[in-house]
């Protein structure tokens, strides 16, 4: 798979490296893909996480796999060279193969000392690496009550403990963003909420042709039959007390291919055999367009569950194209949770009541204020010949 395994679209949330508030745009890159790292058009991007740094389950430290240490020591320089404002995260996937309980990631949430070496070495190996923060992916949470409030410890431990680092470092703080499923469940809210610059809703993987007969939209926006879709997921966490500010909608770059039962039957919820192309059916969004045809009048879009999919013959593949990407962003907005965007530009016509300038420049000018007590509370006291003491309407329109 390709770089663009995932990519996310932070709508909502304010920028974290200026006091203007912004979209952010970050993309993850997998180190065992085949795209170059130094192939990444980064300009394209505000944050671009690595994949992926691990739990090593005898010394609950964060363990590097030796063949990753390569790309993880030049991977924030390379992808700086195009855009040097990136900002950079590694990304430690929790759950390791075959460890369908999270076991590791629990035995280390819940013991002081395991927490106190996780929490440590993570710090330690992302300065080491030139991250400039760190994303924990991808946790369920359980109905275990004791781990969902160790959990919640580990989150505020750690905040802490970055907050104290950079403090002592004089270093800025390294961001520390969660990924998290699509239903907020049993998560430790509050401490979600405290400790987390924002959290990644996984709002795909719904629907797998390896775990259902039927073909399914595997990000849909919307379900009319089920609770299953990213709209109910984002308004459960938002009702749970999770600000709208600090959710990333997670877009996917990358479809899923079903074997149809029978080729007359090729809509969203038809009878299916299982995976097509690919041994579970995944496949990246460029071999969808490029090797398997999926272009033009042959892409078919759902208004119900806001997804695009193409067939040929018994092969039906699932994915978002750009009609979808564009009902999501869409839908972002309509729903209020894109309220800190930046608005580059305002237009006001009007007279000194709006005026941004002063007539310091017209030597004919009978009216100017470029004397006291005009200008007292602006830096220095200094008046600056600007008809007005402070912010105009315009200035507070704008900051709003």
């Amino acid at each position: 798979m390709l770089f663009t395994i995932i990519f996310l679209l932070l709508l909502f949330l304010p920028s974290l490296t200026s006091s203007s508030e912004t979209w952010i745009k970050a993309a993850s890159w997998f180190s065992g893909g085949q795209f170059p790292v130094s192939d990444i058009d980064s300009t394209l991007f505000t944050h671009m996480a690595f994949g992926f740094a691990y739990i090593n389950y005898r010394t609950h430290e964060l363990y590097i796999q030796p063949a990753d240490e390569p790309y993880m020591l030049t991977f924030t320089n390379i992808v700086q060279r195009k855009n040097p404002s990136i900002v950079t995260l590694l990304t430690i996937l929790v759950q390791l193969p075959g460890d369908t309980n999270f076991s590791t990631f629990y035995s280390m949430a819940t013991q002081p000392s395991h927490r106190t070496s996780f929490i440590k070495s993570s710090i330690q190996k992302a300065r080491l690496y030139g991250f400039h923060g760190l994303d924990l992916c991808c946790v369920k949470p359980d109905t275990n009550t004791t781990k969902m409030e160790n959990m919640g410890i580990l989150f505020d431990d750690w905040r802490t403990a970055i907050d104290r680092e950079s403090k002592n470092s004089t270093q800025s703080p390294l961001l520390l963003t969660l990924a998290s499923h699509y239903l907020p469940s049993s998560y430790p809210m509050e401490s979600i909420r405290r400790s987390f610059d924002w959290v990644h809703i996984v709002s795909y993987f719904y629907h797998l042709p390896t775990k259902e007969n039927f073909t399914g939209a595997h990000s849909a926006l919307y379900d009319p039959s089920s609770n299953v879709s990213t709209d109910y997921g984002i308004k459960e966490w938002i009702s749970r007390g999770l600000p709208a500010k600090k959710i990333v909608l997670g877009l996917l770059y990358e479809g899923y291919a079903w074997t149809l039962l029978y080729p007359s039957a090729n809509e969203i919820g038809s009878p299916a055999t299982g995976p097509a192309v690919t041994h579970d059916g995944s496949m990246p969004y460029k071999d969808i367009k490029s090797n398997m045809g999926c272009d033009g009048e042959k892409v078919l879009y759902n208004f119900t569950y806001v997804t695009n999919y193409c067939f040929n013959g018994l092969v039906w593949i699932g994915y978002d194209d750009v009609e979808a990407i564009r009902t999501k962003v869409s839908y972002a907005r309509e729903n209020g949770l894109l309220e800190n965007v930046t608005i580059p530009e305002v237009l006001v016509f009007g007279d000194s009541i709006v005026d941004q300038g002063n007539n310091n420049g017209l030597t004919d000018s009978l009216v100017k204020s470029n004397f006291p007590p005009y200008g007292k509370d602006f830096m220095g006291g200094i008046p600056t010949g600007r008809f007005c003491n402070g912010k105009t309407p315009p200035d507070r329109f704008k900051s709003q």
